[in-house]
This record gives C-alpha cells, structure tokens and sequence, in this order.
C-alpha cells in the first residue's frame, strides 16, 4: 500500500474538509430512498448507467476515489479523508457499483503492476465513470484452488490464445474490462506458469452467460473463451509470474471485503433486515415469548458490529504500520463472512413468518431473501476455510498442510476427465 493513504492528518482540516463534502452532496448528489434504495432503478442494465452517471459526477466535483494519485484522476489525499466521504455519503445514492471490484481490488492492482502506459489508459477511465471492471478467476473444476486454473494462453509471437471458461464473475455482463488469470506455462509447478491478463469483456470470442441464482437475481456470469486472442500489452506484470499479482489482487480483495480498504468509495447506510434498530423496533411490536431471546441475539449482532469496525482499523492500521503481517487483512475477512451469515439468521429469526410470506411492497420479505443470500459472503474473497487457512501459516506460523502437486509439473498433476 502506498505511505500517502495512511499519513496523519489534522482534525481542524478534516473536520473543514467534512464540511465541504457535506454542502457538496446535498447540493449535488440524489438521497436514497430508505425503503426502496434502487428506486427509481428497475433493473440491472439501468443500474449500471446510474452508477456510471453518479461516478462522473463525484469525478467532476473531485470527491471521485480521493486516495488515487492526481496523476491518474485521484485527489493523492489520505485513508482519513476516504473515511469522511464515507461517513458523509450513507444517505445518498452512490455508485457502490464501481467501489468493488473495480477501485477497491483491480484498482490497486493495477497501480502496483501495470506500466506507466497501462495506469495512464485505464485508471482515470474508472474513476471518471467510463469503465466497469471485473475479476475472471474461479472456474467450473477449480473450487477455492485458483492456482489450479485450466483456462490456457498460448504465446503465438506478440499474441496470447486464450481457451478456456471462468465463472462466478459478478456484473460481467454490464462490465467493460476484466483481470483474467490464465495458465502460460504447463511444465513448471502450478503457481509458476501462471499470467494475469487484461481482457476487454465484450469481445466476438467471448461468449457470457448469467447465472439464475436461488433468490432470483443473475449477478454471476460464466465466461467462455474461444481461441480469444489478446496482444502481449495486455499481460499485467511479467508472463508466468501471474501468481504474485494474483496474490496481491486477493489481499486487496480481502481488505475490500472487509470494509478495510482506503481504495474502496463511498457507503450505504445499512437498510438490510438485518439493521438492528428495525430488528428491535420489531420485536418490540411483536411481544411474546421469545423476546427476552430476542433481546440477547440483537445486543449479539450490536457487539459484533462494533468489533468488526474496530477490527477493521486496527488491521488496517496494523499493516501500515507493520506490526501486522499483509495477509491480517484475513481476519477481517474471516469476521466479516461470519458475522453476515449470523446477522441475516438473526432477522429471519426475529421477523419469523413476516420474512417467508408478505404482502407486495412490503419491505418484511427482505429477511427471507437476504436469508438465501447469508452464506455469501463466506465466499466472496475466498472462502472462510481458505481465510482460516492464511491466519494459521501465514500469521500464526503453523506448518502448511501438505499438497501432492506442490513441486509438480502442472502437466504432471493428474486431474478428472
């Protein structure tokens, strides 16, 4: 991370600094519906132009991803200043769309591998709004195993032809450009044939196909790549050293997951279900036998709020200032899946049959949906089991657990089908 995202900063100019976000914002930018936050927004591809409009609009008053450098769009200001915006923007309707993945994970990628050419072409495109950006790294036989990956590039001169199938992508199919990790060398072990790739997403050779997902949405995307061919500029970093990238992309995923990340833009208020002053509202309405169970799982959730926000300071501040290992982001990460799981099976819990069955417009059903959903983010940014695992070897410094393939030639490893 660089060192200006963390220096220290005045309170009297911060404090003059929260002023000027907050005339700004009223002045400028839309407040959200607290009932219906996507409203007037009716579906995806005209959420997509929203958040591309709010993008451009926070980019020309210079509130637009503050901690970037100048020299690519950003206002080079501090973690402090960020976390103003954030305070400031909870009410108001912000592109949420372009803070993860596109500035919080591929962003500072990108600042920490690309060339000068590569910053200067597509760092202010995202900032000012143009472009949306995307991760293509699972695949359908991958798991959690991401360094196992079997989509190929194979070097023809200045040209790459890529082979191949990623899925679980989210929004691809309203993103413009994606950070693919694909496999260049087959005769060395598997994380050092590796090369991450800069993908224009809407491509004649790219076929995309959504997901119907059990709560009705199709956010996630599986993409196929038929003989895709991509120049020898678009390779990010060095050929067959994608690993390393791959590995800083997934801490700066894990950071931004969970909500410690200074590249990150902008915050909601938390209208879900699971808000628990509504959860107490009702179950002060809904008087009975379980309120008394009802009163010690809220203070649960109240408790796990506020030491996931201190968690999330500490790690970040513990990085920076190095008595943290990189990989702490995990604990963040880790906490942050759990405590989502137990806050949506608290509002299912609390709202009982309000959440399984409602009248339309009625904001009860959001319990039973966002209950589909609880497990989430257990995944994203890889899975608990894997953030478990960093904690252990990499903070901790218990032994690895042992792998068969680890010094293996990938095209040694054997493998289904």
């Amino acid at each position: 991370m660089d060192d200006f995202v963390y220096a220290e900063t005045d309170p009297g100019e911060l404090a003059r600094y929260r002023e000027e976000v907050e005339a700004w914002m009223n002045e400028n930018m839309p407040r959200r519906d607290p009932v219906n936050p996507w409203h007037p927004i009716q579906d995806d591809d005209e959420r997509s132009s929203r958040n591309r409009e709010l993008q451009r609009r926070l980019y020309d008053g210079g509130y637009a991803a503050v901690c970037y450098p100048k020299e690519y769009g950003g206002q080079s200001l501090t973690a402090a200043h960020k976390q103003v915006i954030d305070d400031v923007s909870m009410d108001f309707d912000m592109p949420i769309l372009f803070s993860l993945p596109t500035l919080a994970i591929c962003g500072p990628t990108i600042l920490e591998f690309g060339t000068e050419e590569q910053k200067q072409r597509y760092i202010p495109a995202w900032i000012k709004g143009d472009e949306l950006w995307v991760q293509f790294m699972s695949e359908p036989s991958g798991g959690s195993d991401m360094a196992g990956a079997l989509t190929r590039a194979d070097r023809d001169g200045d040209t790459f032809i890529v082979n191949g199938s990623k899925i679980w992508s989210t929004f691809a199919q309203r993103s413009d450009y994606a950070l693919m990790l694909a496999r260049t060398n087959w005769d060395v072990p598997k994380h050092r044939g590796l090369t991450m790739f800069i993908v224009p997403i809407h491509h004649p050779d790219i076929e995309i196909h959504t997901i119907k997902m059990v709560d009705g949405t199709d956010e996630f995307c599986q993409e196929y790549f038929n003989d895709l061919m991509l120049p020898a500029e678009n390779v990010l970093g060095e050929v067959d050293d994608g690993w390393t990238v791959a590995t800083r992309l997934l801490f700066h995923e894990r950071a931004a997951v969970g909500n410690a990340s200074p590249y990150s833009q902008g915050r909601h208020r938390n209208t879900s279900a699971g808000g628990v002053e509504d959860l107490a509202a009702v179950a002060r309405d809904r008087r009975g036998a379980d309120v008394g169970r009802h009163r010690q799982r809220l203070g649960h959730l109240e408790t796990l709020g506020q030491v996931e926000e201190m968690l999330s300071d500490r790690v970040v501040k513990g990085i920076e200032g190095g008595f943290l290992p990189a990989p702490s982001g995990s604990l963040v990460r880790l906490f942050h899946g759990l405590s989502r799981a137990e806050r949506y099976t608290v509002a299912l819990e609390v709202q009982g049959d309000h959440a399984l069955v409602w009248n339309r417009g009625e904001s009860t059903g959001a319990a039973g949906l966002e209950y589909l959903q609880r497990q989430a983010a257990s995944i994203g940014g890889g899975t608990t089991e894997m953030a478990r695992n960093i904690i252990s070897e990499r903070i901790l410094g218990m032994p690895r657990e042992p792998a068969a393939d680890r010094d293996l030639p990938f095209s040694q490893v054997p493998r289904s089908g």
